[in-house]
């Protein structure tokens, strides 16, 4: 018996890994946080699946769950949204686990500032303009935050801003990072990336209050930085047609020159 915790993927049932998918498929138990999981994402349980939703379980009930399923000898499909390696809580499930000896195992998802960033069209590092992308939060009632890791700080390296779990506290956002990034900072707000009711708000620091207008309370992305709809960047070396490397050498002395490894 295994539990197999999955990154379920930003909400669109297709948008999971192969093997996330067939993991689900082959385990007769299905825990799934209700509150961001889909219940398309359940179609690929099999049939007869005992589906189990944590979204209202404390951590014990849910470590009880697996326990019975460990003991009846039945892998479980442990769901959780986006990615696990991040805001997932399952760390502090691992440890239970390694307490009690179960095994398990970890399949990444995709995380939904990737999902956001595609809804856009965007690329968050653009050559000249940004080359970082901070994931972050502002402090919550479920997890505090570190002093040094604050909004004010990530704005002065210019880097563009994921902010996740808090377009609750947009005001708090919006004051934070206006210091550091201006009035013009272009905005993206994408609630529910990949859902069916997907909405996306374009705007700039000094509007997104008034953009969003408490329309969006929660499962919102806030995305913050002058890549979004920039024109004025430099392309890469990459494609560069004069750049050396690895698999086009440029001249007969390039230090490429004769590998093919």
């Amino acid at each position: 018996m295994t539990v197999h915790f999955i990154g379920a993927g930003p909400g669109a049932p297709d948008l999971l890994t192969l093997r996330g998918r067939d993991l689900i498929a082959s385990s007769p138990v299905c825990l799934y946080a209700g509150s961001l999981v889909p219940e398309a994402v359940l179609g690929h349980c099999p049939p007869g699946a005992r589906i189990v939703n944590t979204a209202p379980m404390a951590l014990d009930d849910i470590i009880a769950a697996i326990q019975e399923a460990h003991e009846a000898g039945h892998d479980v499909a442990r769901l959780h949204s986006g990615d696990l390696s991040v805001w997932s809580a399952m760390g502090e499930q691992l440890r239970r686990l390694r307490g009690l000896g179960i095994p398990f195992t970890v399949t990444p998802g995709v995380p939904a500032f990737a999902a956001a960033a595609a809804a856009l069209e965007a690329e968050l590092t653009l050559p000249t303009i940004a080359q970082s992308v901070v994931l972050t939060r502002t402090p919550g009632r479920a997890s505090t935050m570190p002093p040094a890791e604050s909004l004010t700080n990530f704005a002065e390296t210019g880097a563009t801003l994921a902010i996740h779990l808090s377009i609750h506290n947009l005001a708090g956002v919006v004051g934070d990072l206006l210091p550091g990034y201006g009035r013009d900072c272009p905005v993206a707000v994408v609630y529910r990336a990949s859902w069916p009711d997907q909405r996306i708000v374009r705007t700039t620091l000094a509007t997104v209050e008034e953009a969003v207008a408490g329309s969006i309370e929660r499962t919102a992305l806030i995305l913050v930085g002058r890549v979004l709809g920039s024109d004025s960047f430099a392309e890469s070396s990459l494609y560069a047609a004069d750049y050396d490397r690895r698999f086009r050498p440029q001249t007969a002395d390039s230090r490429f020159a004769g590998r093919d490894e």
